[in-house]
């Protein structure tokens, strides 16, 4: 898919490309394309002169290559952008980083992807309302790092809710966790971890490709103090990130204690009834013995008796643990 974006009144104007005519004629500030064919790629290359490569959105692009400039002056930048996922976690679709190739060239970004970003909806709909909020492509770039940086801190504030509905579960007063309740929690944990550790990623994906843009010395006055703010606004996003990783190791451990208590509770059973049964065991094999003069055979309450001395045996232990409070 290929939408071009032109400046209108001072609003971003959206136009879905479908031919190589219909780009002739437009002069944007961005060109976004989402998994692109290769004939739109052709029609890139006929109308701007930019050969799209293969691999230009490849997750395994070596790390030194992901910020640099070309010598004709163009300017490329490989950055991850967060999707945090659906509900639906059954199907596989769990929160993700996506990598995104852009490319600055006359005054035109171009950025390729493979599937559509929430961040870019979110400048798109801004764009559309607020005039004047863009001026040039490199207003587009740090726009949707802006972007990105509130879109992350919304997502913490989703992982803040969801970790007060596992405390709330885990940590209430006479809370009864069972087994069942502590593994849910367990995968609510784990979901939330991974998404933290993912945000954390992003973040800092997107402080490196600023101060990369702000060494470019591209940006003009009112640009790099932009870059410094969304830097700033970064920065007070790794403290809410140490603090819900340490939120998250304290609710594992908490839940996988109350794990460890269930389990308690069953070996102490098993020790208890192991310890109770043991008299009648060996009243029953007391009179398993092959005597001469057999009590039960000279006594007719011999069997009655030998039954009653072993369930005085089983009750005398239960009662007594249960004095003790070890029941």
């Amino acid at each position: 898919m290929l939408n071009v974006f032109t400046l209108v009144n001072g609003r971003l104007h959206q136009e879905e490309i479908g031919s190589a005519a219909a780009l002739a004629d437009l002069r944007p500030v961005w060109v976004d394309m989402e998994a692109p064919s290769p004939e739109e790629k052709g029609w890139i290359a006929g109308r701007f002169g930019l050969v799209i490569p293969e691999d230009v959105a490849d997750e395994d692009i070596e790390e030194s290559a992901r910020f640099y400039e070309e010598d004709n002056g163009e300017l490329h930048i490989r950055s991850d952008f967060l999707i945090e996922g659906d509900e639906d976690e059954l199907e596989g679709k769990t929160a993700r980083n996506v990598r995104v190739a852009f490319i600055l060239r006359d005054n035109v970004l171009f950025s390729v992807h493979a599937e559509d970003l929430p961040v870019f909806r979110l400048l798109r709909l801004r764009a559309r309302r607020t005039p004047a909020l863009i001026e040039d492509a490199k207003d587009v770039l740090l726009k949707l790092y802006d972007t990105d940086a509130e879109y992350s801190a919304d997502v913490l504030e989703g992982i803040y809710d969801s970790l007060e509905k596992v405390s709330a579960s885990v940590l209430r007063q006479n809370a009864n966790v069972t087994d069942a309740v502590a593994a849910e929690a367990l995968a609510a944990i784990a979901r939330e971890e991974d998404l933290n550790g993912r945000i954390r990623r992003n973040v800092m994906d997107t402080r490196r490709a600023l101060s990369f843009l702000m060494r470019s010395r591209l940006l003009n006055a009112e640009q790099f103090e932009d870059a410094r703010q969304i830097l700033r606004d970064i920065d007070s996003l790794d403290g809410h990130t140490g603090f819900l990783f340490d939120k998250i190791n304290f609710l594992m451990d908490a839940t996988v204690g109350f794990i460890n208590l269930n389990q308690s509770r069953i070996i102490k059973i098993f020790s208890v009834a192991a310890v109770a049964l043991l008299p009648p065991t060996l009243i029953a094999s007391i009179y398993g013995m092959n005597f001469e003069h057999m009590p039960e055979l000279s006594w007719r309450f011999g069997y009655p008796f030998s039954l009653a001395l072993m369930a005085f045996s089983v009750v005398t232990p239960f009662w007594y643990f249960k004095r003790k409070g070890w029941l």
